[in-house]
């Protein structure tokens, strides 16, 4: 298996890696432009960019590729930075895969039904959930990649990791305060966990929280009010400033 096909496996499989791709050569170097590998998340090694000093600076590159989602241009000079004897100058291109952040709507009502299209176009693979079927429809919700009818977590399909997002935003508040609960006897600590209403609304809930015994750091990751302060006022502004909010944690975790 070449380590493109190797991959396209990963990625299938929802796995994690980095890709280096060696862009550009010059002089002697152990590999030439083309030349490619991959490091898992989970410490695997497929494929070589030339072995040595240069290989391992570019494992490390990969590995914080991974861990900061960003891609980055390597450049170096194999004699003079790194003391090999080939003499050359490689540049190679780093690149983290793999990642599939899922955004969790729960509710389907006015705010969800504006954030899903945008939340999609930012590329969160989203997934609607609400009990009532004629809010939660895949016809009202094409950008969804599953609608489910079913408040509890356990039921949607997904890991509440560092690459899942949560927004709650049903009917009720008595259903925003039950979901709640019930991530919370999952222990679920995903990358964001938001809950719209006001400040006051979130004090009861996290009062009620305290009572009920919850640990007081899993209550503390839940966000509100959310979304980016731009005095939104429709659903549609409200869904621009939470959106917002989802990418400056994406891209500052």
């Amino acid at each position: 298996m070449d380590v493109l096909a190797r991959a396209g496996q990963l990625s299938a499989e929802g796995r994690r890696f980095a890709l280096i791709t060696v862009v550009r050569t010059a002089g002697s170097t152990p590999r030439k432009p083309g030349a490619k590998m991959i490091v898992g998340d989970d410490g695997e090694l497929y494929g070589t960019v030339g072995g040595g000093r240069i290989e391992q600076e570019l494992i490390e590159e990969a590995r914080a590729a991974l861990a900061d989602g960003r891609p980055r241009l390597i450049k170096r000079h194999l004699t003079h930075e790194l003391a090999m004897c080939c003499g050359g100058e490689m540049e190679a291109f780093v690149e983290p895969m793999g990642r599939v952040e899922r955004l969790v709507l729960v509710g389907g009502g006015h705010i969800n039904f504006a954030l899903a299209p945008m939340a999609a176009r930012v590329g969160f693979e989203v997934t609607l959930v609400d009990e009532l079927e004629e809010f939660a429809t895949a016809e009202r919700f094409p950008d969804a990649k599953r609608v489910l009818h079913d408040w509890e977590p356990a039921q949607w399909g997904v890991s509440f990791g560092s690459d899942t997002y949560i927004v709650i935003a049903t009917r009720d508040h008595a259903v925003d305060q039950k979901v709640l609960e019930l991530l919370a006897a999952a222990n679920a600590r995903p990358a964001y966990l938001g809950v719209i209403g006001s400040r006051g609304k979130l004090g009861r809930f996290r009062k009620r929280m305290e009572q009920k015994g919850i640990a007081a750091d899993w209550i503390e990751q839940v966000r509100g009010p959310i979304g980016v302060d731009i005095a939104a006022e429709t659903p549609e502004e409200i869904a621009v400033s939470v959106v917002a909010e989802l990418i400056g944690v994406r891209r500052k975790r």
